[in-house]
């Protein structure tokens, strides 16, 4: 396995393939080394679209992904019949049932949930931060892959875990509105301030939706500075992409 992307084990059905890229092995350089895929984040656009040319050769897409420009929401784009444009899709989830369409997601701390219903037919991708995922990203997601939550297998990637991620009561209440049970997923640090959960606030949404097939989570990107971008360790830095497709 090259070092750009992780190595991880997520049982799919045939047809099916899933990736995460680290930030190994690409052409940017200083704060975005070294295999940033975004756009966005001022890097140097001739590096970022070597880097995304090597992303498809390394997993041999036929097409381009296409990209989504994420703004913590809960709007999910259908990529069937779409193609890629230079000016993304407003959105911060996408699903597929088309062969050779790439849904991805990018992520630098907030969570990449990946999806495929149980037959290999639909596939998703989403971006979970905090606000996305207290606001309902999840669930849209599933509702657009139209697919009863038990039929569903979700992977979670890597992103800020519990021991480095401080927020605020606000964060915490907005969980709770929805979901009691989630005032577990936090605890009290030595400040007064909370610690979160975002996979395990993740996996009580997706269990709430009927899901409980969910593998990955153990990563952090905050704590694993070689393989990882962090926007809350770096502040200025590269973007990771999580993506999913069938072939």
């Amino acid at each position: 396995m090259t070092p750009s992307l992780l190595e991880f084990e997520w049982a799919l059905p045939p047809g099916v393939r899933a990736a995460f890229t680290t930030r190994q092995g690409g052409a940017s350089k200083g704060s975005w080394g070294s295999f940033n895929v975004a756009t966005h984040v001022g890097d140097d656009l001739v590096h970022v679209n070597a880097n995304r040319t090597r992303l498809c050769e390394l997993l041999g897409l036929s097409s381009e992904p296409i990209w989504l420009n994420q703004v913590h929401g809960t709007a999910v784009k259908s990529l069937d019949g779409a193609s890629f444009s230079p000016i993304p899709f407003t959105a911060d989830a996408s699903v597929a049932s088309r062969p050779g369409t790439a849904c991805v997601v990018m992520v630098a701390d907030c969570l990449p949930v990946l999806f495929c219903s149980r037959d290999g037919q639909h596939i998703g991708a989403a971006h979970a931060g905090w606000r996305g995922l207290a606001a309902g990203v999840l669930e849209s997601t599933v509702a657009a892959m139209g697919v009863p939550g038990n039929e569903l297998r979700a992977w979670l990637g890597p992103a800020i875990s519990q021991d480095h991620f401080e927020v605020g009561e606000e964060v915490r209440e907005e969980f709770v509105k929805a979901d009691r049970a989630a005032s577990s997923r936090f605890r009290v640090n030595a400040r007064g301030r909370l610690q979160a959960d975002l996979a395990g606030l993740a996996r009580l949404r997706l269990a709430s939706l009927g899901l409980t097939d969910v593998s990955g989570g153990s990563w952090c990107t905050f704590a694993d500075r070689e393989r990882f971008y962090s926007h809350r360790r770096d502040g200025k830095g590269g973007r990771l992409a999580a993506l999913i497709w069938k072939t």
